[in-house]
């Protein structure tokens, strides 16, 4: 009698720990940059630097997909140094991830226009590094050059610095490289050469950003005045000549706060102006929404901005 016998199962496959952890690695790649790059539109509207990381995050994730999916099969024998190896590889690429989400930036939420003067009759051309604002008539012979705070985006400050160029100043707002001014500190000093019209500049910033505006006024003498939107320097700037400087804070801040900002005065010129917003926070001197570890305001919104923008326009005039 014949027999017959039936054809074998296929083998199941074990799937080791680090094939599913590949798999993370592979998901976390992809999906969290996509996230940020359609969910935020903050992101293409910045430094095109971290949309290039992005977009890489994601080329690489697709790239590791197709590696895995052709050795789904195979379950290759590692040394306990190359098993070492793979683990940590992996465990940098999710801290590489991370590290791509904390980045993603506070996006402008636009409020009503600070109501200082008449409705602002000013030119506003985005570029790929900079919002340049241009008052409307003769060429403008002073300007700012503006660092944003950390991860937060240059357009968030377009509306309270609006009625200094109403005023008759150019204001550069920087798009800094992954919304890090300390990434390229020296970063005004394209803006400042971009416009040779300009004889007078004062650099500003809010603050990371301000650390790195006060860094830069300190190593150049061609900068006439230092504006700090709650920030300080990390240097002394008391002996840097002819720099006039004005600090803005808010009192209810919770991140810059007012012990913080006491102490600065004596890293500062001695006839350094300060302005306490009362009430105001961090948050308060641009248009991104509440930050984490920001105090409470006890004001609004758009008393405080009137306040930042008032004070402003009065330090640049008389700079």
């Amino acid at each position: 009698m014949n027999m017959t016998s039936s054809p074998e199962a296929p083998p199941v496959t074990h799937r080791p720990a680090l094939f599913w952890a590949s798999a993370l690695c592979v998901a976390a790649l992809v999906l969290v940059p996509l996230w940020m790059l359609l969910g935020n539109p903050a992101v293409l509207r910045g430094h095109p630097l971290l949309p290039a990381l992005l977009v890489t995050a994601v080329v690489v994730g697709v790239l590791w997909a197709v590696l895995l999916w052709r050795r789904r099969r195979t379950s290759p024998k590692r040394s306990v140094l190359r098993s070492v190896g793979a683990w940590a590889g992996r465990v940098a690429v999710l801290a590489l991830v991370a590290m791509l989400l904390w980045l993603n930036p506070f996006a402008y939420l636009p409020s009503s226009p600070v109501a200082v003067g008449s409705a602002s009759s000013a030119s506003v051309a985005e570029e790929s590094t900079a919002i340049v604002m241009t008052p409307a008539g003769a060429p403008a012979s002073r300007g700012l050059v503006f660092y944003p705070g950390a991860r937060v985006e240059a357009r968030a400050y377009t509306d309270i610095l609006r009625p200094a160029v109403d005023a008759g100043f150019l204001v550069v707002i920087l798009k800094t490289p992954l919304n890090l001014s300390l990434l390229d500190g020296n970063q005004a000093r394209g803006a400042m050469t971009a416009h040779p019209e300009v004889s007078s500049w004062a650099v500003g910033g809010h603050s990371l950003g301000g650390v790195s505006a006060s860094s830069f006024a300190l190593g150049n003498p061609d900068v006439d005045g230092l504006l700090l939107y709650a920030s300080y320097p990390l240097d002394s700037m008391r002996d840097r000549a002819g720099l006039k400087v004005m600090s803005i804070s808010g009192s209810e801040d919770g991140l810059s706060t007012p012990e913080k900002i006491d102490a600065s005065r004596q890293l500062l010129p001695l006839d350094t102006t300060f302005v306490e917003v009362q009430g105001g926070n961090h948050a308060f001197f641009g248009d991104y929404g509440p930050q984490p570890g920001d105090g409470e305001p006890t004001v609004g919104r758009d008393v405080a901005q009137e306040q930042i923008a008032a004070a402003t326009v009065s330090f640049l005039t008389q700079m």
